[in-house]
Protein backbone atom coordinates (compact mmCIF):
# COMPACT_ATOMS: atom_id res chain seq x y z
CA UNK A 1 0.00 0.00 0.00
CA UNK A 2 1.62 3.27 -1.03
CA UNK A 3 1.56 6.25 1.26
CA UNK A 4 2.20 9.83 0.30
CA UNK A 5 1.07 13.21 1.57
CA UNK A 6 -1.78 13.51 -0.95
CA UNK A 7 -3.20 10.04 -0.42
CA UNK A 8 -2.94 9.38 3.31
CA UNK A 9 -3.97 5.69 3.11
CA UNK A 10 -3.00 3.38 5.91
CA UNK A 11 -4.02 0.24 7.77
CA UNK A 12 -6.47 0.88 10.62
CA UNK A 13 -4.09 -0.01 13.48
CA UNK A 14 -1.34 2.12 11.98
CA UNK A 15 -3.79 5.01 11.52
CA UNK A 16 -4.75 4.94 15.22
CA UNK A 17 -1.05 5.01 16.10
CA UNK A 18 -0.30 7.85 13.67
CA UNK A 19 -3.19 9.83 15.14
CA UNK A 20 -1.54 9.46 18.57
CA UNK A 21 -4.42 7.46 20.06
CA UNK A 22 -2.42 4.40 21.14
CA UNK A 23 0.41 2.10 20.08
CA UNK A 24 -0.08 -0.01 16.97
CA UNK A 25 -0.21 -3.21 19.05
CA UNK A 26 -2.84 -1.74 21.41
CA UNK A 27 -4.83 -0.59 18.37
CA UNK A 28 -4.68 -4.09 16.90
CA UNK A 29 -6.11 -5.50 20.13
CA UNK A 30 -8.95 -2.93 20.18
CA UNK A 31 -9.77 -3.69 16.55
CA UNK A 32 -9.78 -7.47 16.99
CA UNK A 33 -12.06 -7.06 20.06
CA UNK A 34 -14.60 -5.17 17.92
CA UNK A 35 -14.14 -1.84 19.72
CA UNK A 36 -13.34 0.11 16.53
CA UNK A 37 -15.71 1.16 13.78
CA UNK A 38 -14.90 2.73 10.45
CA UNK A 39 -17.58 4.80 8.74
CA UNK A 40 -20.26 3.22 10.96
CA UNK A 41 -19.14 -0.41 10.49
CA UNK A 42 -17.26 -2.54 13.06
CA UNK A 43 -13.91 -3.64 11.63
CA UNK A 44 -11.94 -6.61 13.01
CA UNK A 45 -8.91 -6.43 10.67
CA UNK A 46 -6.04 -4.23 11.99
CA UNK A 47 -4.71 -3.93 8.41
CA UNK A 48 -8.05 -2.81 6.94
CA UNK A 49 -7.20 0.05 4.55
CA UNK A 50 -8.58 3.53 5.11
CA UNK A 51 -7.90 7.15 4.37
CA UNK A 52 -7.00 8.97 7.59
CA UNK A 53 -8.21 12.28 6.11
CA UNK A 54 -11.52 11.00 4.68
CA UNK A 55 -12.75 8.11 6.83
CA UNK A 56 -14.48 8.38 10.22
CA UNK A 57 -12.92 6.26 13.00
CA UNK A 58 -14.67 5.58 16.30
CA UNK A 59 -13.25 3.71 19.31
CA UNK A 60 -15.81 2.63 21.89
CA UNK A 61 -18.28 4.87 20.05
CA UNK A 62 -16.12 8.01 20.35
CA UNK A 63 -14.77 9.83 17.29
CA UNK A 64 -11.00 9.74 16.98
CA UNK A 65 -9.12 12.77 15.74
CA UNK A 66 -5.44 13.60 15.69
CA UNK A 67 -4.09 14.18 19.19
CA UNK A 68 -2.10 17.31 19.96
CA UNK A 69 1.56 16.44 19.47
CA UNK A 70 3.55 16.04 22.69
CA UNK A 71 7.37 16.09 22.81
CA UNK A 72 9.11 15.51 26.13
CA UNK A 73 12.73 15.23 27.22
CA UNK A 74 13.54 13.20 30.30
CA UNK A 75 16.78 12.59 32.14
CA UNK A 76 16.18 8.87 32.68
CA UNK A 77 17.69 7.78 35.98
CA UNK A 78 19.59 4.53 36.41
CA UNK A 79 17.45 1.62 37.59
CA UNK A 80 14.34 2.52 35.55
CA UNK A 81 13.21 0.42 32.56
CA UNK A 82 12.36 2.13 29.23
CA UNK A 83 9.15 0.24 28.63
CA UNK A 84 5.39 0.71 29.02
CA UNK A 85 5.00 -2.50 31.04
CA UNK A 86 7.63 -4.75 32.52
CA UNK A 87 6.95 -8.47 32.92
CA UNK A 88 9.36 -8.56 35.89
CA UNK A 89 7.51 -5.79 37.75
CA UNK A 90 10.38 -3.28 37.58
CA UNK A 91 9.73 0.48 37.64
CA UNK A 92 9.27 2.05 34.20
CA UNK A 93 9.78 5.58 32.86
CA UNK A 94 6.00 6.01 32.88
CA UNK A 95 6.09 6.29 36.70
CA UNK A 96 8.08 9.50 36.22
CA UNK A 97 5.74 11.10 33.65
CA UNK A 98 2.86 13.43 34.44
CA UNK A 99 -0.57 12.18 33.29
CA UNK A 100 -1.22 13.36 29.73
CA UNK A 101 -4.41 11.39 29.12
CA UNK A 102 -3.01 10.01 25.87
CA UNK A 103 -0.56 7.47 24.56
CA UNK A 104 3.13 8.44 24.76
CA UNK A 105 6.12 6.33 23.78
CA UNK A 106 9.89 6.52 24.26
CA UNK A 107 12.02 7.28 21.20
CA UNK A 108 14.62 4.53 21.34
CA UNK A 109 15.71 2.73 24.47
CA UNK A 110 18.08 3.12 27.37
CA UNK A 111 18.71 -0.05 29.37
CA UNK A 112 18.05 -0.28 33.10
CA UNK A 113 21.66 0.49 34.03
CA UNK A 114 21.82 3.56 31.74
CA UNK A 115 20.92 7.13 32.53
CA UNK A 116 20.57 10.14 30.28
CA UNK A 117 18.39 11.87 27.71
CA UNK A 118 15.26 10.00 26.69
CA UNK A 119 12.80 11.55 24.24
CA UNK A 120 9.12 10.71 24.66
CA UNK A 121 6.33 11.56 22.20
CA UNK A 122 2.99 10.60 20.68
CA UNK A 123 4.29 11.58 17.22
CA UNK A 124 5.25 8.17 15.84
CA UNK A 125 6.25 9.59 12.44
CA UNK A 126 8.71 12.07 14.02
CA UNK A 127 10.08 9.33 16.29
CA UNK A 128 10.67 7.04 13.30
CA UNK A 129 12.39 9.83 11.36
CA UNK A 130 14.87 10.77 14.07
CA UNK A 131 15.51 7.14 15.05
CA UNK A 132 16.34 6.11 11.51
CA UNK A 133 20.04 5.55 10.78
CA UNK A 134 19.47 7.64 7.63
CA UNK A 135 18.77 10.69 9.85
CA UNK A 136 22.37 10.50 11.12
CA UNK A 137 21.45 12.06 14.47
CA UNK A 138 24.72 12.33 16.37
CA UNK A 139 24.76 10.66 19.77
CA UNK A 140 27.40 10.84 22.49
CA UNK A 141 27.79 8.07 25.02
CA UNK A 142 29.83 8.13 28.24
CA UNK A 143 30.76 4.63 29.38
CA UNK A 144 32.20 3.41 32.65
CA UNK A 145 33.93 0.06 32.97
CA UNK A 146 34.79 -1.84 36.11
CA UNK A 147 38.56 -2.10 35.48
CA UNK A 148 41.54 -0.07 34.33
CA UNK A 149 41.44 -0.07 30.53
CA UNK A 150 44.50 -1.23 28.62
CA UNK A 151 45.92 1.14 25.99
CA UNK A 152 44.70 -1.07 23.08
CA UNK A 153 41.11 -0.95 24.32
CA UNK A 154 41.23 2.82 24.76
CA UNK A 155 42.61 3.19 21.21
CA UNK A 156 39.87 0.95 19.76
CA UNK A 157 37.13 2.82 21.61
CA UNK A 158 38.54 6.20 20.57
CA UNK A 159 38.89 5.21 16.90
CA UNK A 160 35.60 3.30 16.76
CA UNK A 161 34.90 -0.35 16.33
CA UNK A 162 33.60 -1.79 13.06
CA UNK A 163 30.87 -4.38 13.53
CA UNK A 164 30.47 -6.97 10.80
CA UNK A 165 27.04 -8.25 9.85
CA UNK A 166 23.70 -7.28 11.26
CA UNK A 167 23.45 -5.87 14.76
CA UNK A 168 20.29 -6.93 16.66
Amino acid sequence: MSQNKNNSRSGLARALSKLGYCSRSAAGKLIREGSVSLNGRIVHDPEFPLSVNADRILVHGRKIKAAEKVYLMMNKPRGIVTSARDEKGRDTVYLLLPEYGQWLAPVGRLDKASEGLLLITNDSQWAARISSPDAQVEKTYHVQIGTVAKEGLIRELTNGIKVEGEVP
